[in-house]
């Protein structure tokens, strides 16, 4: 492990502007926060994927310093419009960070857990009036994956009170989402049915909320999964000489079936 994390850092940021300077990288010059927005949410996306794998620590250290390169470059940018540069973002963090924590950093009353989430979240309440952000919902990030912002959502809104009282009245709702949701089959109207389809979502998000469950890793894992089982019906397939193409939907529901339960050790 390096013992000069300054040095690197500096060397980082040094070559982040080598990167943007007039003589530098042809794509690098051109970009801007709208155009790397994109990329920044991907490599996060990669550190979450990095740790579920694993983590293996080569590749766990390589997607973070991907992401931190992302934060860097973001500064980079801030700095050449004369904003601020990396140093503010790292001292509005931490400043941030020991206002949260007083827990920690101030306050020896505030230790126990009550205490402390009531203090994280009076704080942040604080921050977001100085922000001008008003009402219950002020602040949770638009560009927030949907399945995570509908979560953090149904949570504001709990906090006053505006809550289904179990997961079981959630399941009610979802029930009654879908039958929504096929009452609009016959008539087939894209625009009613992405609305219903968006009810079902946002449902199910606040279902997994009030679970304890992250809607994201739900739908991850699901993914997985998927991706796991169909690549067993390939093989099966692959071993009689067919292909997906080749067979008819029994066939590879059966062989499905079949992964479901060799999953399950049965």
């Amino acid at each position: 492990m390096t013992d000069l994390p300054e040095t690197e850092l500096a060397r980082l940021l040094g070559i982040m502007a080598r990167l943007r300077a007039p003589d530098g990288c042809p794509w690098d010059k051109v970009q801007d926060f709208a155009s790397i927005a994109p990329y920044t949410i991907e490599e996060a996306y990669e550190v979450a994927d990095a740790i579920q794998r694993g983590p293996e620590p080569a590749v766990l250290l390589d997607e973070l310093g991907d992401l931190l390169f992302q934060v860097v470059y973001h500064a980079q940018m801030a700095q050449e419009a004369g904003w601020f540069g990396f140093g503010e973002v790292a001292k509005a963090i931490s400043d941030k960070m020991v206002r949260r924590h007083p827990h920690v950093f101030g306050d020896a009353a505030a230790r126990d857990a009550g205490a402390q989430t009531a203090a994280w979240e009076a704080q942040k309440a604080t921050e977001r009036a100085a922000r001008a952000e008003t009402g219950t919902l002020a602040g949770v990030p638009v560009g927030l994956p949907a399945l995570t912002r509908a979560a953090k959502l149904t949570k504001r809104a709990a906090r006053v009170g505006f809550d289904w009282p179990s997961a079981a009245e959630v399941l009610d709702k979802l029930e009654e989402e879908a039958t929504e949701l096929r009452a609009e089959l016959p008539q087939m109207d894209p625009a009613r049915l992405q609305d219903e389809v968006g009810d079902l979502f946002f449902v199910l998000a606040n279902l997994a909320r009030k679970l304890e469950l992250d809607p994201e890793t739900c739908m991850r894992a699901a993914n997985a999964k998927f991706e796991r089982r169909f690549g067993s019906v390939e093989a099966a397939l692959a071993a009689g000489g067919q292909t997906p193409a080749d067979a008819s939907l029994d066939e590879m529901e059966a062989l499905w079936q079949a992964a479901k339960r060799a999953e399950r050790g049965g």
